[in-house]
């Protein structure tokens, strides 16, 4: 790293409640809303250091509530739990009038992050820590969390968005992506099959792709969930499916090769089992909807990459003209897959796990 920008990075640094001293620092590019850094000394790695996103996120003190807020709950001997580092002035971000939003938070050394599982114990452990995840902040109150990116995962928010682009598209665009289209359309169809207004809102990490989870390198023990920025309200099934899309299927998200595009019934059973390990703590309302779900979340996240190919890719970054309709097909074909595994999910779903019984 050069000497100018360590040199920034160690003054913003001083604004936190940690040893004043020069730190070295590794950047991590793996995301692609914030800027990350490691902060190592001598001994090795110590922080997180990142620069908060303020285009993706306006609420800062909304968005750092929440964080704050989980963090307090995400403390048991079957999770390891990560720190906010204050700052000087007891907050728990530092504002820079150029350089935006600064954060610290504690690093977890010696762990690694997956892309997908290539065996049922990480699709087992994956899906013990998603559980442990919301039994934890169960105990949360809903009303201290702000909504950081209204209607994320809203299907009707989509649904408007994909029908404004169906009317604004290049025809050559529609004509390519016909088959896409015309598969978002019946798919948009068959999930009304559920229904929200039975579900209780739970404070859900919303983006539970596996490589947001945390393993030790020693142990291959899921560890917890990293990348807290959109924790919010949400239903359980978004973040079952969610991890489902990158546990069960063992191909890249603009996978070209559909042949690639698995769904693999005993990574879905070790996560499904991973989940019981926690004992009950879903409504029997909440497990009706997981299979669902698993289904839901890779067609959500396909139907936005298709809307982002017809509006010309405003919205995700891209490195060739066709890779958001790549990610819409890709994601569509697993969807699919997942249609079609539907009673084998409800039937593990209704073996392996116990509803919560209402007092």
């Amino acid at each position: 790293m050069i000497a100018d920008k360590a040199s920034m990075l160690n003054k913003i640094l001083g604004n936190f409640k940690i040893d004043q001293k020069t730190y070295q620092f590794q950047e991590i590019t793996q995301g692609y809303i914030n800027d990350t850094y490691l902060v190592l000394d001598q001994s090795g790695p110590l922080y997180i250091l990142q620069r908060v996103n303020r285009n993706v996120f306006k609420d800062i003190k909304g968005l750092m509530g929440n964080i704050a807020s989980a963090f307090n709950f995400l403390i048991d001997t079957e999770y390891t739990p990560i720190a906010l580092i204050r700052t000087q002035e007891d907050a728990t971000y530092f504002e820079e009038e150029e350089k935006g939003y600064w954060r610290l938070m504690t690093y977890i050394d010696n762990t690694t992050a997956y892309d997908n599982a290539t065996n049922v114990s990480i699709a087992h452990e994956a899906g013990k820590v998603v559980g442990k995840f919301h039994q934890l902040l169960a105990k949360a109150p809903l009303e201290n969390y702000v909504d950081t990116i209204p209607q994320f995962h809203d299907l009707s928010l989509r649904e408007a968005q994909f029908n404004d682009s169906l009317e604004t598209a290049h025809p050559e665009k529609l004509e390519i992506s016909k088959s896409a289209i015309a598969f978002a359309k019946a798919t948009l169809e068959k999930l009304k099959v559920i229904n929200n207004s039975k579900l209780p809102l739970r404070v859900c990490h919303n983006d539970t792709k596996l490589n947001n989870i945390l393993f030790s390198k020693e142990s291959n023990k899921a560890l917890c969930l990293i990348d807290l920025d959109t924790v919010m309200k949400g239903y359980f099934y978004y973040d079952f499916g969610d991890a489902i899309r990158t546990v069960a299927n063992q191909a890249i998200e603009d996978e070209q090769d559909h042949s690639k595009i698995t769904f693999k019934r005993p990574l879905f059973e070790a996560f499904v089992d991973g989940l019981e390990a926690n004992g009950p703590f879903l409504y029997q309302e909440e497990l009706d909807t997981l299979a669902w779900g698993a289904v839901f979340m890779p067609f959500i996240h396909g139907l936005r990459a298709l809307t982002d190919y017809l509006n010309n890719n405003i919205y995700y970054k891209v490195s060739y003209e066709n890779q958001n309709l790549d990610r819409c097909l890709s994601l569509f074909h697993f969807t699919n897959m997942a249609l079609q595994e539907i009673d084998f999910m409800e039937t593990v779903i209704k073996q392996k796990l116990t509803p919560l019984s209402k007092s």
